[in-house]
């Protein structure tokens, strides 16, 4: 569904993604690991068109995100790390404004509306005003406005950042639940997080693919490669030896 080769993003001198390669199958659920500044959000609004590469390629279910960035906006569910929610609208009048920008048809659309919002579990705010809602519930809105038609792909940039741990496993649960009909690519820069949700786990650092594979594949190699160097400075008249029994 999605496929990524030697993807490049510079701004100025300033490389933000280097080189970068990987494929998402049909049905996964893939996680972007890396601290703040790793290159996770530049990649994905390229995948999502908001943002042109300047070296390499990338399609996404069969369609360049250059020449057809329409035809992949239109098969793509995107939710940045701050949802576009309008705060004034209630949920459901929201939902449907965001239908009808993205062409679902009139007869279709209410129907489409419904499931978003049953899936969402979010049935039970649909006439209140998006600004009264908790972070968690804006969460939940920011899911259902990006499952309005029905999009085969979800993009989610740290969707629990922010939330308390009670909503934290209700958002992870629900992503889930969604990952089971769709490809699902969900960053975070939380070990614990990508763990918990994803089946397969791409680490990025400055820009660069650093390591993929599934979390136990990646946990068994960090873990042969790890080395620890130990260093003991004795002070005036304590030995070596002596420090370092101390210290044990």
């Amino acid at each position: 569904m999605i496929e990524v080769t030697n993807l490049t993003k510079k701004y100025g001198r300033t490389t933000a993604v280097d080189g970068v390669s990987f494929t998402v199958q049909k049905g996964e659920i893939l996680g972007f690991l890396g601290p703040n500044g790793a290159g996770k959000t530049t990649t994905m609004r390229i995948l999502t068109c908001y943002l042109p590469p300047t070296e390499g390629s990338a399609k996404v279910a069969g369609y360049d995100v250059f020449e057809q960035p329409l035809e992949v906006k239109k098969r793509v569910g995107y939710i940045p790390e701050t949802p576009p929610l309008y705060i004034d609208m209630e949920v459901q009048t929201f939902l449907d404004f965001v239908a009808k920008i993205k062409g679902v048809p009139s007869k279709l659309r209410k129907a489409k509306i419904d499931d978003a919002i049953e899936k969402c579990r979010i049935v039970d705010v649909r006439k209140t005003l998006i600004g009264k809602l908790s972070k968690g519930y804006r969460q939940r809105v920011g899911l259902a406005q990006a499952l309005c038609g029905d999009p085969p792909i979800l993009v989610l940039d740290e969707p629990t950042i922010g939330l308390d741990p009670s909503q934290v496993r209700e958002v992870r649960e629900l992503i889930r639940e969604l990952g089971r009909d769709r490809t699902v690519l969900l960053s975070s820069h939380i070990l614990s997080e990508v763990e918990k949700v994803c089946r397969r786990v791409l680490i990025m650092g400055r820009g660069k693919l650093l390591e993929q594979g599934t979390p136990e594949e990646i946990a068994r190699r960090l873990r042969k490669s790890t080395k620890f160097r130990l260093e003991v400075r004795a002070s005036d008249g304590l030995k070596v030896k002596e420090a370092a029994s101390t210290l044990c």
